[in-house]
């Protein structure tokens, strides 16, 4: 009896540990596009306003026909806001930023592009193909509050990758731009979470102190007058 007792115990302790290694149940929605399929995960306990906001545009179905049409290969993908005529949609009124929030720019994150001034995103994200440390938060003020991630990239960063690599033009005043639409067919909140490829990684929560040592020189990249500064180091409407 003491010992079915005590292997009883040893069930609910390694159930118990097997529940915990889990990962958390987060929101996920899935990008069909003409390259392939890209499903992303969201953090509203991260970006709760960003998500709420980010959301209102999947379920109003904004995101369908939009393109990639800003394209950086080892750097992002930008979409969610121009269709393949390059016109822009109508958006709703833009989100407060929330880049403070302890998530970086890593390689698969979801983030939200926008103008210069902070609380000015609407319907544009990208997606990060590389470490970008610069597009990170590090203090607030204005050049420096970085952009706000909320999710990032769970299944298809294969599929990000191929788009991040397609030959590009400048038309227009836009640069970057695919010669061939990326385009949004159909996005799709999923009633059941996939399990992500590979091993489960969080997002790694951004060392805001060591970021502050670094705030000189980041500043100083950043205003940096060069094209290639310029190019890789704002995320742009």
């Amino acid at each position: 009896m003491k010992k079915l007792a005590l292997l009883f115990t040893l069930w609910l302790c390694v159930g118990f540990s097997a529940l915990a290694a889990q990962p958390p149940t987060y929101p996920q929605v899935e990008f069909q596009t003409n390259m392939g399929s890209i499903i992303i995960e969201l953090y509203p306990d991260r970006a709760p306003k960003t998500v709420e906001n980010f959301l209102q545009y999947v379920g109003n179905n904004h995101y369908e026909g939009t393109i990639f049409h800003r394209v950086l290969d080892n750097f992002i993908i930008q979409g969610g806001g121009l269709t393949a005529d390059l016109e822009a949609k109508p958006t709703l009124p833009p989100v407060e930023i929330e880049s403070n929030n302890g998530l970086r720019n890593e390689v698969g994150a979801v983030a939200m592009a926008r103008s210069l001034q902070p609380d000015s995103a609407t319907s544009q994200f990208f997606i990060d193909l590389d470490d970008n440390k610069l597009l990170n938060y590090y203090r607030p003020e204005p050049s420096l509050m970085g952009y706000t991630v909320f999710g990032k990239v769970v299944r298809g960063m294969d599929i990000a990758r191929k788009i991040g690599g397609v030959p590009t033009a400048k038309v227009g005043g836009l640069d970057d731009v695919p010669q061939e639409p990326i385009v949004i067919q159909r996005v799709v909140l999923l009633e059941t979470p996939v399990i992500a490829e590979g091993p489960y990684k969080p997002l790694a929560p951004v060392a805001i102190a060591s970021a502050k040592n670094k705030t000189t020189k980041t500043a100083a990249t950043k205003t940096a007058s060069t094209k290639t500064s310029t190019t890789k180091t704002k995320v742009k409407k």
